[in-house]
């Protein structure tokens, strides 16, 4: 038998593996996009919970595209968040320089609020 076999009315090209002619199909190339933290979670999400949304972003090569995407929009949601919980609850620089762990603990708890949004906002949908 041929290792390879091109089916004239295709043009598909064919490879013997073990008994069978398998054709030879690839992906195409997907952009690489840097993910962070927020787009890891993202993923982590979908191939646990979403997994026929995870299979088809995978095999359209729009996997990478989506969790940058997604990355973006939670780190800008976030910092838009924080930033505005801080002036509406008056976490300023002032309040830095004259309590610095007051400082902190508001900003932390206003941080983890910010957070708990994006989550259910952008990550768990």
């Amino acid at each position: 038998m041929k290792k390879h076999y091109v089916d004239e009315q295709t043009g598909t090209i064919y490879t013997l593996q073990e008994d069978y002619y398998v054709p030879d199909r690839t992906l195409p190339a997907e952009e690489e996009k840097p993910i962070g933290a927020w787009g890891r979670r993202r993923l982590q999400f979908l191939q646990q919970h979403r997994r026929g949304t995870y299979s088809y972003l995978l095999t359209t090569c729009q996997l990478n595209r989506h969790l940058a995407a997604v990355d973006e929009q939670a780190r800008s949601l976030l910092f838009q968040l924080v930033t505005q919980t801080a002036e509406q609850e008056q976490v300023t620089e002032a309040l830095k320089a004259t309590d610095q762990m007051q400082w902190v603990q508001r900003m932390n708890s206003i941080r983890h609020r910010a957070e708990e949004i994006v989550y259910e906002q952008v990550i768990y949908v």
